[in-house]
């Protein structure tokens, strides 16, 4: 049974969210702080419409969805403004999950082809009105896209009729019956538009009467129950908090069965609070959630491992982890984590930018601008192929090291972080 999603999506025009196409009243002037109120509130997916003109609005709107993929749990999906090839790149490298090929427009359908050999099938969503455009371009559809997103919501039975290609479909306004009715089509893999934006504080009540309704959506399934935990004297489990990228300890507390279930229904960590004698959704009051990754029992099943993508700090203090006060340590030579190393080295980089520090090399590269920085960006990379040449590999280290600092001049002047890098590596 195929999964239905509900995609809440932003119509971003001159820097603003508006409210569609037609109407450009505008919902909020900070379109990031719009999307982290939808990916807080149960959203699926997020699409955001470049709606931006002019070669510098679209810099600009490019910017705001990059920032805006750095601040979600949830997919996002990048349409508007694509004439070539080139930018499809820049929406999937802003961080978009999915780009989307316009197929009003011809020259968006002459590079489907080149665009899903360049970035894989399941990056390329193409957006429709008629589905005459999809019936027409039925063999290169199927062979080189991987959803379709139907802005006519009148079309739905009739793409069914041509391609068995998922279909997410774009409404402004519809009733609840109407939802379930829409739903119930096998092609349609979710529902976008104001009828999303409108009732995303109402997600999981909808996800709720989808179930009961026989309709399958986007939640966890956990493969125990409450009743196969061990549970202590107080009838709950113990919860060890760990960030799901550094592995880093944040915190620890307790579930009840109520806590427990929530958090399977949400996705946001709860717990049960001994001293407020009350379900505790972590951060509700600051802002603090934290969005499961993963939740994993130990040997006895009495004590849960969950990782989480935290955001801000863990601990009421204000501090990252609640772990900060040493007790006894030991003296002991610690191996440096390469990643840590990495963060610490680029943020000095990043301060000498916002504060520069006279007689430092760093600020001498950026007072001198990206022509000096790409020069002996170039200089290392051939100190690095002719120290290679030489028998011993202590100076292809050193070579590499010298290298390694300049790209990351480069990244700090070109606001690229560590983070980015991974991730796109991670892709490949």
């Amino acid at each position: 049974m195929n999964t239905k999603k509900f995609t809440a999506c932003i119509y971003l025009h001159h820097a603003h969210a508006v409210t569609n196409f037609k109407d450009m009243t505008i919902v909020d002037t900070d379109p990031v702080r719009l999307a982290r109120y939808y990916s807080e509130n149960n959203i699926d997916e997020l699409i955001v419409f470049d709606m931006s003109e002019g070669d510098d609005g679209h810099e600009e709107a490019l910017d705001i969805i990059k920032e805006i993929c750095a601040s979600v749990e949830v997919d996002v999906y990048g349409a508007g403004n694509v004439h070539r090839m080139e930018d499809i790149k820049k929406l999937l490298y802003a961080g978009c999950r999915k780009a989307v090929l316009d197929y009003d427009m011809p020259e968006n359908i002459a590079i489907t082809e080149e665009v899903s050999l360049k970035f894989g099938k399941d990056k390329i969503i193409a957006s429709y009105n008629d589905y005459h455009v999809v019936e027409e371009n039925k063999e290169l559809l199927e062979k080189y896209v991987s959803m379709l997103l139907l802005m006519n919501a009148h079309m739905i039975r009739e793409t069914a009729a041509v391609t068995a290609l998922p279909v997410l479909v774009q409404i402004n306004q519809l009733a609840l019956n109407k939802l379930l009715e829409v739903f119930a089509y096998d092609n349609v893999a979710g529902v976008t538009g104001n009828t999303i934006n409108t009732n995303v504080k109402e997600i999981l009540a909808l996800k709720d009467i989808c179930k009961e309704n026989g309709i399958c959506v986007e939640s966890l399934e956990a493969s125990y129950q409450w009743s196969d935990f061990k549970l202590n004297s107080d009838g709950m489990v113990p919860v060890v908090v760990q960030d799901y990228i550094t592995l880093e300890v944040l915190m620890m507390a307790y579930m009840n069965e109520e806590a427990y279930e929530n958090t399977l229904r949400t996705g946001k960590m709860t717990y049960y609070s001994r001293s407020r004698q009350e379900l505790w959704l972590k951060g509700a009051t600051s802002g603090h959630y934290q969005y499961v990754k993963s939740l994993t029992a130990d040997c006895d099943m009495d004590t849960i491992l969950a990782k989480v993508s935290q955001t801000g700090a863990a601990c009421h203090t204000g501090a990252r982890s609640c772990f900060f006060n040493d007790i006894v340590k030991k003296e002991y030579e610690e191996s440096p984590n390469p990643l840590k190393v990495f963060e610490e080295v680029f943020a000095v980089i990043q301060d000498r930018k916002l504060h520069p520090k006279e007689g430092s090399y760093t600020n001498y590269l950026f007072d001198k601008g990206i022509d000096k920085i790409l020069k002996k960006l170039g200089e290392e990379a051939s100190e690095i192929i002719i120290a290679s040449k030489n028998v011993n590999a202590n100076e292809v280290k050193y070579e590499i090291a010298d290298f390694l600092y300049h790209m990351m001049v480069l990244m700090a002047q070109k606001d690229i972080s560590w983070q980015e890098i991974t991730d796109e590596l991670a892709k490949r």
